[in-house]
């Protein structure tokens, strides 16, 4: 839901506003804004790829639609669902080392 750390984890995949890349060998974080989170269709789909030009072999979420999901298994990116959207980017870090 944000740019930092101390943001909430958003449960929609491809209306999410920032994506959180990290590196889990080195532990850096870097933050993307969805460019796409506001498209009136394709969001997913736009998402996705976005998320392949960054590198993403793993993306968590919420949830995947159907598109979006079909790509990224397609392009073997492991999908990790998480339901629990009280958490912050730090604590779904934290829980991943």
């Amino acid at each position: 839901m944000g740019d930092n750390l101390d943001s909430g984890f958003d449960l929609r995949f491809g209306r999410a506003g920032w994506f959180c890349l990290l590196d889990e060998e080195t532990g850096e974080t870097s933050f993307y804004e969805n460019d796409s989170a506001e498209a009136s269709h394709g969001a997913g789909t736009r998402a996705v790829e976005k998320l392949m030009e960054l590198g993403a072999t793993k993306v968590i979420s919420g949830d995947f639609g159907p598109k979006a999901k079909e790509l990224l298994e397609k392009f073997k990116i492991q999908m990790v669902v998480l339901s629990d959207d009280s958490r912050s980017i730090a604590d779904i870090i934290d829980s991943i080392k």
